[in-house]
């Protein structure tokens, strides 16, 4: 509903008793009508793990409710995030090879992924033409050994100048330093076009063919100063028979690696995603 207040709330702490009655206890007492709550306890780590999606009703009180949020997450130990659902801005990374900056920008134009691209840079020219259609900027960074903390530095700058929430390497083939990986914790997706953990590095699709592979995927997952490493958000696959050459897996691969990335990018911003250790919880 238009005009309407709504808040989402993400929680993660030690597992125990009167954890989710505090919670929604907490969120009535406030004037808040619970629309949406998914909740997971991991038995290995003893980690509960909560996303709670909330409207105001009249007379609520958001001031209010920040401080009791602040003084339940001292009570239970929590690690806590506190939303509104705004479209948040994100900075799109790409290389030479386009589909997904292309299915992203399609979605961002159409309303369909919730978030608002603020910039596109690129280490190559190619893209300025197709990005700036569509009224986004598009910054030419080109990067090499010798330049490469100057030119990511300048990408962080990009990021910092329009606030961005999130990072998004969209087959953007370039490794980042440990530097720019600490700076982008948590806050960067890469999409490998593999089923990790296999057929990490280079050419996955050339590695599953020569396997014979009978299911062939794309994976996002966060970016890690450990190249395909980082935790898991989503991953998409589509089954395939031995008359799949390369180039045909390459191109079966490339649709899967949009609805992946654009799924990631989508629970992200939503605040769907939380990280568990190296691995992650997605409450879809």
């Amino acid at each position: 509903m238009a005009g309407e207040q709504r808040v989402v709330l993400t929680l993660t702490c030690p597992d125990r008793v009167g954890i989710v009655h505090a919670v929604s206890g907490l969120l009535a007492g406030a004037g808040y009508n619970i629309e949406e709550s998914q909740q997971f306890a991991d038995p290995r780590t003893n980690r509960f793990f909560m996303r709670v999606e909330a409207v105001a009703e009249e007379g609520s009180d958001i001031g209010g409710l920040r401080a009791k949020i602040d003084e339940l997450g001292e009570r239970f130990e929590m690690e806590i995030g506190f939303f509104d659902t705004a479209q948040e801005p994100i900075l799109v990374l790409v290389s030479r090879i386009g589909h997904c900056l292309n299915d992203l920008l399609y979605r961002h134009s159409t309303g369909s992924l919730h978030a608002r691209i603020a910039a596109v840079a690129s280490n190559h020219p190619d893209f300025e033409g197709l990005v700036t259609a569509y009224g986004i900027p598009f910054h030419y960074l080109p990067v090499t050994n010798a330049n490469r903390r100057e030119q990511e530095d300048e990408i962080l700058r990009i990021a910092a100048e329009h606030n961005v929430s999130l990072v998004v390497l969209a087959r953007y083939m370039q490794i980042l330093t440990p530097e720019m990986v600490e700076r982008l914790a948590g806050k960067a997706i890469n999409i490998h076009h593999g089923l990790l953990p296999s057929f990490k590095g280079a050419q996955p699709y050339q590695q599953a063919y020569e396997r014979g592979v009978k299911l062939i995927g794309a994976t996002a997952h966060f970016v890690t100063s450990e190249l395909d490493e980082g935790p898991i958000i989503e991953q998409e696959v589509s089954r395939v028979d031995h008359r799949a050459a390369p180039a045909q897996l390459t191109a079966i691969g490339q649709d899967l690696e949009c609805i992946a990335l654009a799924r990631a990018v989508s629970w992200y911003l939503d605040h769907r995603v939380m990280l568990n250790g190296r691995k992650t919880v997605v409450f879809r």
